[in-house]
């Protein structure tokens, strides 16, 4: 039976109709169905030794398109709808986004699994099936307001197990339920995204926006990702989730060994568990206790066959982000495992000194990256810089414990989702320029280089970008009510909200542009602003810089003298959905973090792997990026990591002296309390943001912000000249190829996994 043969026979099954007759929304859960029957087929890829990637966050995205393409049947299903008056595009539109992730931490676990099924690699995902996920992000009276993203259907990817677990906390025992997503690799098998859920959840738990009772944990257990954790009650909910994310993780593991007859006491030989970032370090105790408590191990041969198994990526150098729990809160949550954490702790103390070292400090807190150093046997960083700052600095105290642990792993991307299935124009005319070799191996990409003097590729390359900006214009104008110019130079910078990542810096020059537009200076080539990010509920400064951005957007756009030169949209409820739109019409991509604080980034790969031209600071995979296009083909500004670095050892950084020395920097500061920006915007949101950046800016906006003004104006010039940023642009998309996580995963096994 041929595939329109299939499909006709799912609707006719479930619609009583052809598909001809068939609305978009009957063909998306006709093509939901033919596909899982399409990976039914596919053999589950097993081998001898398999990895457990274990994470908080898995930011999946819409899996339609992915997955047709990974099972090789996109275009041939693309055609039998058009034959049939339909569009594919538009029935994709259809699949609400699953929401199990919040920014790159997510989106990498997503890429890293789509690569280990592709490399034909055992290997499956354990996390948590969150009914909300992080939130959905709605704009009102220009400030963020959190709603719950509900987004689980009866009919979905989510396939519900007869699996289930017992997990007992301090005060009571829940039993778990296991949900999996399959994972097709590209013209590979099937591995398994494995979620948690916990069947007492309560929906109607959450009353308004995304408040809810947080000490109910039977009704909430499973219900955000990441809930607010400015009070008790939330840090110990934090705990409670990832010890029942790692407990049943944990189960699942020592359950399918031993059904494969492995002798646990040679557990190494048959399962890595990578813990990604520190939320599921509690793996560890819990491996610890189980074998102890069930399995008959000794402390001794528990503590070494677990430090065998168990791998750690450091994902941050960000202090609140590697965390610290009280002991306290573990005693009251996960009691059984405190003396384990203890006799850890008391393990280190006999042998190394140093208070930064140790897994429970002066103040009983319990610092988790601490124990995935001492009892894993390997840590690696997500960029070459950030990798030597951890060994340099941060973590400099266990690197020379533990020198032969410290490894890099260049974060990467899933270049298929990021170009076959967000830009397929640009797949095309790759396939026809250089062949099909690319979408196996990236690098092959690199022969896209024997044309940077071709005009007729050059102009072609230019021409789907623009036909992209044309499609972003429209669907922004239906989705956010602005109207954007194609003709304008698209500037982006789309990532979770935080100070460090320095949207602000960004609305700075923003503001500087608008002054001197006012002032007569006008642009030649008309300029557009794109932002995209949440902020966390209780990040206040994260919520005044969205505020300030949606301020300047009304400003802006509102003003007859200056929209026609420059217009400004912050877009609402950004996600992976909204950054396969996003990305492919990218002209500039902002990668403006202070030096030395983002680890990787990969949203700077995504922009770079569609022609976009990267403004950026030597910071996480910059640096690379810029090694492998070169200083011509990327626009670096600000001070280096070193500098940076050594501003915060002599704390001798002040803004207010920056602010006072520069009529620039003044005037774009003071104008955040102007009486144009008051009459618009919140008094107490933009007072904040403006004493926080004279009385604090601990990520040091004003240090770089006249560089930043200088390098972002000479971007703009040098746009005018189409045939330099042409060359610029196929450059980028030629050297993307090393930023596939079929790289990345391949050295993750190389160098870790050792998968048989």
């Amino acid at each position: 039976m041929n595939l329109e043969q299939q499909l006709q026979e799912i609707t006719q099954k479930g619609y009583g109709k052809d598909i001809k007759a068939c609305t978009d929304s009957e063909l998306y859960y006709s093509i939901l169905n033919l596909s899982k029957k399409l990976m039914e087929e596919k053999p589950v890829i097993s081998g001898s030794k398999k990895v457990y990637y274990i994470s908080a966050e898995f930011l999946i995205g819409k899996l339609l398109s992915n997955n047709l393409i990974n099972l090789g049947v996109y275009d041939e299903l693309d055609e039998v709808l058009k034959a049939n008056g339909k569009t594919l595009s538009k029935i994709e539109e259809v699949e609400p986004e699953p929401s199990l992730g919040n920014g790159g931490l997510g989106r990498l676990a997503a890429c890293f699994l789509d690569s280990i099924a592709s490399l034909g690699l055992p290997g499956d995902g354990i996390g948590l099936n969150y009914h909300f996920g992080l939130f959905k992000q709605v704009f009102n009276d220009k400030l963020q307001c959190a709603e719950k993203n509900d987004w689980i259907e009866a009919q979905s990817w989510l396939n519900k197990t007869d699996v289930s677990f017992k997990v007992k906390f301090g005060d009571r025992t829940v039993t778990s339920r296991l949900y999996d997503i399959d994972v097709i690799g590209y013209e590979q098998g099937v591995n398994k995204l494995h979620l948690f859920d916990i069947e007492t959840v309560d929906e109607s738990l959450v009353k308004k926006g995304i408040d809810f009772d947080k000490t109910d944990i039977e009704k909430n257990l499973t219900l955000f990702l990441y809930p607010d954790d400015s009070d008790e009650a939330g840090n110990l909910l934090r705990i409670y989730q990832q010890y029942f994310m790692v407990s049943n993780g944990a189960q699942l593991i020592l359950k399918e060994m031993k059904a494969n007859g492995c002798d646990l006491h040679k557990l190494y030989d048959h399962a890595v568990i990578q813990i990604n970032d520190t939320h599921p370090t509690m793996v560890i105790p819990e491996l610890i206790r189980i074998l102890t408590e069930e399995e008959g191990f000794t402390m001794d041969e528990a503590i070494a066959v677990v430090s065998k198994t168990c791998a750690y990526t450091n994902h941050t150098i960000l202090a609140e982000a590697l965390e610290k729990w009280p002991l306290a809160y573990l005693e009251k949550v996960v009691p059984a495992l405190v003396p384990i954490i203890k006799e850890l702790d008391k393990r280190v103390a006999a042998k190394y000194t140093e208070e930064k070292v140790q897994i429970i400090d002066k103040d009983n807190r319990v610092h988790m990256a601490h124990i995935d150093i001492h009892y894993g046997f390997s840590v690696n960083g997500v960029a070459a810089i950030h990798t030597e700052i951890l060994k340099d600095t941060e973590l400099n105290h266990f690197y020379k414990i533990y020198p032969e642990k410290f490894n890099n792993k260049t974060n990467g991307i899933t270049f298929r989702r990021w170009l076959l299935s967000c830009n397929k124009e640009l797949a095309a005319f790759l396939s026809k320029t250089i062949g099909d070799d690319y979408k196996k191996d990236a690098d092959k990409l690199e022969k896209l280089l024997e044309f940077k003097d071709d005009q007729a590729v050059l102009d072609e390359i230019a021409a789907i970008k623009k036909d992209k900006k044309k499609a972003l214009v429209e669907y922004v104008k239906e989705a956010e009510g602005v109207e954007l110019n194609p003709d304008s130079i698209f500037d982006i910078q789309i990532k979770r909200l935080h100070e460090y990542k320095r949207q602000q810096m960004n609305a700075l020059y923003i503001i500087h542009k608008y002054l001197e537009i006012k002032a007569g200076k006008k642009p030649s080539t008309p300029l557009t602003f794109i932002f995209g990010a949440k902020a966390a509920p209780a990040y206040v400064i994260a919520q005044d810089i969205i505020h300030l951005l949606l301020v300047m957007q009304e400003i802006i756009n509102n003003d007859p003298e200056v929209s026609p030169y420059m217009k400004l949209v912050m877009v609402e409820n950004y996600n992976v959905s909204y950054a396969e739109k996003l990305i492919p019409a990218c002209d500039i991509s902002e990668q403006i973090s202070l030096a030395s604080k983002e680890a990787s980034g990969t949203g700077n790969m995504k922009f770079m792997l569609n022609g976009a031209v990267t403004l950026g600071t030597s910071d996480g995979a910059n640096v690379e990026i810029g090694d492998l296009v070169g200083e011509d083909n990327i626009y670096i500004f600000g001070e280096k990591s070193e500098q940076v670095i050594n501003h915060y050892a002599k704390a001798d950084y002040v803004s207010k002296d920056y602010y006072n020395k520069s009529a620039v920097i003044k005037e774009a500061v003071d104008f955040i309390v102007s009486k144009e920006a008051l009459a618009v915007g919140h008094k107490e949101n933009l007072e904040r943001l403006y004493n926080e950046l004279l009385n604090k800016d601990w990520f040091m906006t004003l240090l770089d912000l006249e560089d930043y003004i200088a390098k972002k104006d000479q971007m703009f010039e040098d746009y005018k000249d189409t045939q330099k940023w042409k060359k610029m642009m196929l450059v980028n998309i030629a050297k993307a190829g090393f930023f596939s996580s079929d790289r990345t995963i391949a050295e993750y096994n190389r160098d870790i996994w050792k998968l048989k």
